[in-house]
């Protein structure tokens, strides 16, 4: 990547957010810092508090993170140590101040999808990952899965039930999701990631308490039939023309791969590459280019895959625009077992960034 005014590329790098992903997304932007070399980056970290207040003075990243349980600095950093301000009149005065590119790390809504995507096209600001659009749609379970299947991308059997259907006539709801995709089915809010609110419904009994956990953070869930599957993971980099890292397999520690088994417990298996015949992957990697394109996404995602494990047959279980990149997250891990080591990772989602600012200046 070609360095821009004579010296280091300025970094804006956007980490918290209000979603329930916003430790998760502190750890991220902790591996993301760490990777962008100082000799050629002038990071310039971003916070936003879980009230959606901005952090763009001393320490954000202290500041966040000495709030939350994904980590323990006990140094007496607190949120309070750092001046707040809202978005409205942090944003101007922070991209006056000569940043290059915007490098969002926030998972989840308001950061993952399209809000802050469009905050940033306003801007004019070159920034990583998927734009509104593909942002947006991704973000959405219901919407990205009726692309998919347009594209004819297989998934499992499921079906969209709103809050207000829910709770206008949940005996009805119950016995329609039995009828139609059976137990055991996992309940998800459309518009979260992280596994945060997903929950296993084995029979009719556990039904009502998943939607309940599930309605704490949409108005929209996602049913899904349960399949006794392997779940395998490839992660994608590139803008029109996007490349597929090896498969990864995720043989988690609790029942599914939840929010625990992914930060919390350090049980869960993550096997690079998956044990799978070459075809399998090619068939996995080919798949996950066509969701890509599908979603109409740029610079990174990761795509997610069931294998039934009595037919082997692949079916996608969900696309992420802005993937984890902790220190056990499959995206990094992935790319670096094909070959990209970290730093040269970020990198080149830097200069994706670039490179689509400029394609989109082509367009009158």
């Amino acid at each position: 990547m070609q360095e821009r005014r004579g010296g280091k590329v300025r970094v804006a790098v956007l980490f918290g957010g209000q979603s329930g992903e916003h430790d998760v997304s502190l750890r991220s932007a902790e591996t993301v810092i760490g990777a962008l070399d100082p000799d050629r980056y002038d990071v310039v970290p971003v916070g936003i508090t879980r009230e959606g207040r901005w952090l763009t003075g001393g320490d954000p990243f202290a500041a966040l993170t000495a709030t939350s349980p994904l980590f323990a600095l006990g140094d007496g950093t607190t949120a309070e140590s750092v001046p707040e301000v809202s978005a409205e009149s942090a944003v101007p005065s922070l991209f006056a101040g000569g940043i290059d590119v915007v490098f969002p790390v926030l998972h989840g809504p308001m950061g993952e999808d399209g809000t802050v995507q469009g905050l940033l096209e306003l801007t004019g600001l070159p920034y990583v990952g998927a734009g509104v659009l593909g942002s947006a749609l991704s973000m959405d379970k219901a919407m990205a899965k009726t692309i998919l299947a347009q594209h004819g991308l297989p998934q499992a059997p499921w079906r969209l039930i709103t809050r207000k259907e829910w709770e206008r006539d949940p005996d009805t709801c119950t016995e329609w999701v039995g009828e139609i995709l059976g137990w055991p089915c996992f309940v998800k809010p459309a518009n979260m990631g992280s596994s945060v609110g997903v929950v296993k419904a084995h029979d009719p009994s556990e039904f009502p308490a998943a939607m309940r956990e599930a309605c704490r953070f949409d108005r929209r869930i996602v049913i899904e039939k349960g399949v006794d599957a392997r779940e395998m993971e490839v992660s994608v980099l590139g803008n029109d023309e996007p490349i597929a890292s090896i498969v990864g397999e995720i043989v988690p520690c609790n029942e599914f791969y939840d929010y625990n088994a992914k930060y919390v417990d350090e049980n869960s298996e993550l096997l690079v590459p998956a044990p799978i015949d070459r075809g399998t992957m090619a068939e996995i990697q080919e798949m996950a280019i066509a969701a890509f394109h599908a979603l109409d996404l740029a610079g990174m995602a990761r795509v997610d895959f069931f294998m039934d494990r009595n037919t082997d047959q692949i079916s996608i279980n969900e696309v992420n625009t802005i993937p984890g990149f902790t220190a056990i997250s499959m995206y990094p891990r992935l790319w670096h077992a094909s070959g990209i080591p970290l730093d040269e990772l970020v990198d080149r989602l830097v200069g994706l960034a670039l490179e689509r600012s400029l394609e989109r200046r082509r367009t009158a």
